[in-house]
C-alpha cells in the first residue's frame, strides 16, 4: 500500500487544473506486452488525468506478480508508468541435505530456473524443507536462504540446510494392555523403542518418525480388531522428549474391551444375481471364532470379485457390523448392490510404439462385445507382464453407461532388444565373457531371436535360437536352436554340436506343455594319458557319442511380471529320454519351483521375497555319459562356487577330478529391496543351499556334497537390459573347491 500512497502523493502534486492525457508510455516493462498493458489501464489517451484511476492501474499491474516497484509521472500530457521487474532466478540449489536427489529437491523447492524471484515462494519452499525434515524425525533444523545478484541482472538462490537432531525413542510403555502382548502390534507400528544393535537389518533403530505418530494408534487398533477387540481404543501417544540428549520416552493408554465372536453372516442382495451359498464359499470368517477385521475386508473384496466375474462391473459391497455387547458377539452383514451387467464396447491399445496391437490383444482375456469379468481383467494385466515386452502396463475401465464400458490398455515398452553381456571370474576358468544379441520381441512381432557367443580361457559356446510363443497368434508355440560348445578341462576337452526343435501348447492361462527333440554329437580330445592311469574307472565315460532324445515338460506360471515378479508361482517339470537312436541311453527328470511375494503391504516399501528351488535326477538306462550328468555351483544353484565345478573325486595323487552327478538339489532364498527407484536399481541379499550326489558304483564311494553360500547383488534395469551383479561367499567350502566371488549377467530375469 505504501507504493500506491507514494504514487498518489506524486500525482496530487500536479497542477490542480485539468490535464488531458495525450500519450501513455511504459518504461522498464518486459514480461507484459504493451498491448496487454494498455488493456489493463483504467485511463486512456484523451481522458482527463484522474489520480484515482492511475492508482487503480498501478495496482492492476502490481497484482500480476512481476514487479517490485511501480510508479507514474506526467509531463506535458504524457503519462509514463515506470516498472522495476523482479529478477530472474538463473541458479537454484539445495545443499546440506538430499543434494544428489533431484526428485526430492524439485518436489520441495517447486521453483525452476527462469522463474521470477519471489520472496513468498522462497519462504514457502523453506517451510516445506523443514516440514520434510520433521517427518524424518529431525528437530531444530535450520534452513538459510542465500541470494547472489549476478552481473547479468539475474539472481542465484541457495537453500543451505542444517539438519537437526534425530530423536531416539529409548522406551515404550503400554498402559491397559493385557489381552494382547505388545509384540503382536509392535510389528505394525512405525515408532518403536531402540534395540541393541539397532543399526542391523531387522532390528529397531528407535528413530522417531513424527509423520507416523498420528497413524500408529490407528494401526494398533486395527491389530486389536483383527483379534476380536471391536471396542478397543488407543489414545494418541504421550511423548516426553529430553532435548539435551534428544531422546524420548513414549506411552500409550489402551482400553482393550472384550473379544467379540462372529455369531452370524448375513448376505443381503439388492437383487438376487447369485445363490447366497456360492457367496458363502468365498467367505472365510468363521462362526463362533474371534472376529477378524482383516478377513472381514478381504471377504468383502472376494464377494465383489465373485459377482463382478458375472459381469456386474459396478457392483458395490457395503459391509456392516451388528454388535451384541451383552453376549460379546457380532453379526456380519454384507449389503450387495450389483447394478447392471456390463459388456465391453471397445478395447483401446495405447503406448505401443513398436509392439503390434495384435500381440497385446492376444494376451487379453476380454474383448469387444464380451461380458465383463474382474478375474479376466486381473489375469490380462498379469499376462501382459509375463511377456517381458513391457516395462509397465495398466488396464483402465472407462464407463460409458450403466451397461457398457471401454477398456484402455496402456503399456510402456521395455528394451526387449538388447546386447547381453555376462561374465565372471573363477580360479579354474579365469575370466569369462559372454556376448549375445537377443530380442524377445523382434520388430514387435512377439518372436524371440538370439545369438550368443561365450568365451573364456577354457570354454567356448556359440548358439542361435528362434522361438515363437504364439504361432499365428494361437495357443501353440515353436522353437529351433543350433549350438556348438568347447569345454577345456585340466585333462581333456569336450566338443559338442547340437540342434533342438520343439513345439508347445498352452492348455490354460497358466499351464502349458512342451514336446521337443534334441540331437547332439559329443567328442573328447586332448585327454591326458595319465588321467586314465590314475582314474581307470572313468574310461567308458570319455567315449565319443551321439545323443538323440525327446523331452516332455509341463509348466505352471501365474506370476505378474517376467523380469521382476512380485507375486505368483513358476513351477516346471520335465522328463528327457535318450536312446531313440544314438549311443546315449538315459532318463532325466528336472523339477523347479519359484515363489515370489511382494512385501510392501507388510513393510511399507517395495521389498520382494523370492524362493527358488530345483531338483534334478538322472538314471542310467544303458549309457549315461559324463557330459550328461549334473553339476552344481554358480548362478542358478549355489553362488560362491565356480559354475559347474561340483562334484569331484580325489585321484591317487590328491588332485580334484570333476565328475558329473546323478542327483542334485538346491534352494535359494532372496530378498530384493529398492535402492534407487527412479533409476530402477535394486539391492538384494541371498542365502543358497545345495546338495549333489553321484550314484556311479564304478567311481567308488563318491561322497555326497552339501554346500552353502551367501551374498548380495545389484539389480538394475539398464538401458541395455536387466543387469545383475552378484557378490558371493561360500559358507562351508572344502580346500579342493573352486571359489568364485563375483559373477554378472545382462538380459536374464531376476
Amino acid at each position: 500500500m505504501k507504493l500506491f500512497q507514494a504514487a498518489s502523493a506524486l500525482l496530487l502534486s500536479l497542477p490542480l487544473f485539468a490535464t488531458t492525457i495525450t500519450d501513455i508510455k511504459f518504461v522498464g516493462m518486459v514480461h507484459i506486452s504493451e498491448s496487454i498493458a494498455k488493456s489493463m489501464l483504467k485511463v486512456e489517451v484523451g481522458d482527463e488525468l484522474d489520480v484515482e484511476n492511475v492508482d487503480k492501474s498501478i495496482k492492476a499491474f502490481f497484482d500480476q506478480g512481476y514487479f517490485t516497484d511501480i510508479w507514474a509521472d506526467e509531463e506535458n500530457g504524457v503519462l509514463t508508468f515506470h516498472f522495476v521487474e523482479k529478477p530472474i532466478i538463473s541458479k537454484i540449489k539445495m545443499s546440506g541435505w538430499k543434494e544428489s536427489d533431484k526428485e526430492v529437491q524439485d518436489s520441495l523447492l517447486q521453483i525452476k530456473k527462469g522463474a521470477l524471484y519471489d520472496d513468498k515462494r522462497l519462504q514457502a519452499a523453506k517451510k516445506r524443507i523443514i516440514e520434510a525434515l520433521s517427518q524424518e524425525g529431525k528437530i531444530d533444523s535450520v534452513v538459510e536462504i542465500e541470494t547472489e545478484y549476478l552481473d547479468n541482472g539475474s539472481v542465484a538462490v541457495e537453500f543451505k540446510v542444517n539438519e537437526g537432531e534425530t530423536i531416539i525413542i529409548e522406551a515404550m510403555q503400554y498402559e491397559g494392555v493385557g489381552g494382547l502382548e505388545p509384540d503382536v502390534f509392535e510389528a505394525s507400528i512405525a515408532n518403536k523403542a531402540h534395540q541393541w544393535m539397532g543399526w542391523f537389518w531387522g532390528r529397531n533403530d528407535g528413530k522417531m518418525q513424527l509423520a507416523e505418530l498420528g497413524y500408529d494408534p490407528l494401526r494398533m487398533r486395527d491389530v486389536y480388531m483383527q483379534n476380536g477387540y471391536l471396542d478397543a481404543k488407543v489414545d494418541e501417544p504421550f511423548v516426553r522428549v529430553d532435548f539435551d540428549s534428544y531422546t524420548a520416552q513414549m506411552s500409550y493408554q489402551v482400553s482393550e474391551g472384550n473379544v467379540y465372536r462372529t455369531s452370524g453372516i448375513v448376505l443381503s442382495q439388492e437383487k438376487q444375481v447369485i445363490d447366497n451359498e456360492l457367496l458363502r464359499e468365498v467367505v472365510q470368517l468363521e462362526l463362533q471364532e474371534p472376529f477378524n477385521i482383516k478377513t472381514f475386508r478381504e471377504d468383502a473384496d472376494r464377494i465383489k470379485t465373485k459377482i463382478a466375474d458375472l459381469g456386474y462391473a459396478f457392483v458395490e459391497v457395503v459391509p456392516d457390523l451388528r454388535k451384541d455387547k451383552e453376549n460379546k458377539t457380532v453379526e456380519v452383514v454384507f449389503r450387495i448392490m450389483p447394478g447392471e451387467k456390463v459388456y465391453i464396447r471397445n478395447v483401446v491399445i495405447a503406448g505401443n510404439g513398436r509392439t503390434l496391437d495384435r500381440i497385446i490383444r492376444r494376451e487379453l482375456y476380454l474383448g469387444p462385445g464380451e461380458r465383463y469379468n474382474l478375474t479376466d481383467l486381473r489375469d490380462s494385466k498379469n499376462a501382459l507382464g509375463r511377456t517381458g515386452y513391457f516395462e509397465s502396463s495398466t488396464i483402465e475401465e472407462k464407463r460409458i453407461d450403466e451397461k457398457t464400458m471401454d477398456l484402455i490398455v496402456k503399456v510402456k515398452e521395455a528394451p526387449t532388444g538388447n546386447v547381453q553381456l555376462g561374465g565372471g571370474y573363477g580360479s579354474y576358468g579365469g575370466i569369462l565373457l559372454s556376448v549375445g544379441v537377443n530380442d524377445r520381441n523382434i520388430f514387435g512381432s512377439g518372436i524371440n531371436v538370439g545369438i550368443k557367443l561365450e568365451h573364456s580361457e577354457r570354454t567356448q559356446n556359440y548358439s542361435f535360437n528362434i522361438s515363437n510363443p504364439r504361432l499365428n497368434d494361437s495357443d501353440f508355440s515353436g522353437n529351433f536352436s543350433i549350438y556348438k560348445s568347447i569345454y577345456e578341462y585340466n585333462d581333456y576337452t569336450v566338443h559338442t554340436d547340437g540342434v533342438t526343435l520343439g513345439a508347445g501348447h498352452r492348455f490354460t492361462r497358466f499351464i502349458s506343455g512342451y514336446l521337443g527333440y534334441n540331437y547332439a554329437a559329443v567328442s573328447y580330445e586332448d585327454i591326458d594319458p595319465e588321467y586314465f592311469i590314475l582314474n581307470p574307472q572313468l574310461v567308458r565315460y570319455f567315449e565319443s557319442y551321439n545323443k538323440s532324445s525327446v523331452t516332455v515338460s509341463a509348466n505352471f506360471d501365474n506370476t505378474d511380471d517376467y523380469y521382476l515378479p512380485r507375486s505368483g508361482w513358476a513351477i516346471s517339470q520335465s522328463f528327457e529320454k535318450s536312446g531313440i537312436g544314438g549311443d546315449a541311453n538315459f532318463f532325466k527328470s528336472r523339477s523347479t519351483l519359484n515363489k515370489y511375494n511382494g512385501l510392501e503391504p507388510y513393510l511399507g516399501f517395495d521389498a520382494i521375497f523370492r524362493f527358488k528351488g530345483r531338483f534334478y535326477a538322472a538314471a542310467d538306462t544303458g549309457f549315461l555319459p559324463q557330459a550328461e550328468g549334473f553339476y552344481m555351483g554358480g548362478l542358478g544353484s549355489v553362488r560362491g562356487y565356480e559354475s559347474y565345478s561340483l562334484p569331484y573325486i580325489i585321484d591317487e595323487e590328491g588332485n580334484a577330478v570333476r565328475v558329473s552327478a546323478t542327483q542334485t538339489a538346491s534352494s535359494n532364498i532372496e530378498v530384493s529391496f529398492p535402492l534407487v527407484p527412479k533409476a530402477k536399481m535394486r539391492f538384494s541379499v541371498f542365502y543358497d543351499l545345495g546338495w549333489i550326489k553321484t550314484d556311479r558304483p564304478e567311481l567308488g564311494n563318491v561322497p555326497e556334497m552339501f554346500r552353502m553360500g551367501y551374498g548380495a547383488g545389484l539389480e538394475w534395469f539398464s538401458p541395455v537390459g536387466p543387469l545383475q551383479l552378484v557378490f558371493a561367499n561360500p559358507v562351508n567350502a572344502d580346500s579342493n573347491d573352486n571359489i568364485s566371488h563375483f559373477e554378472f549377467t545382462i538380459g536374464q530375469r531376476f
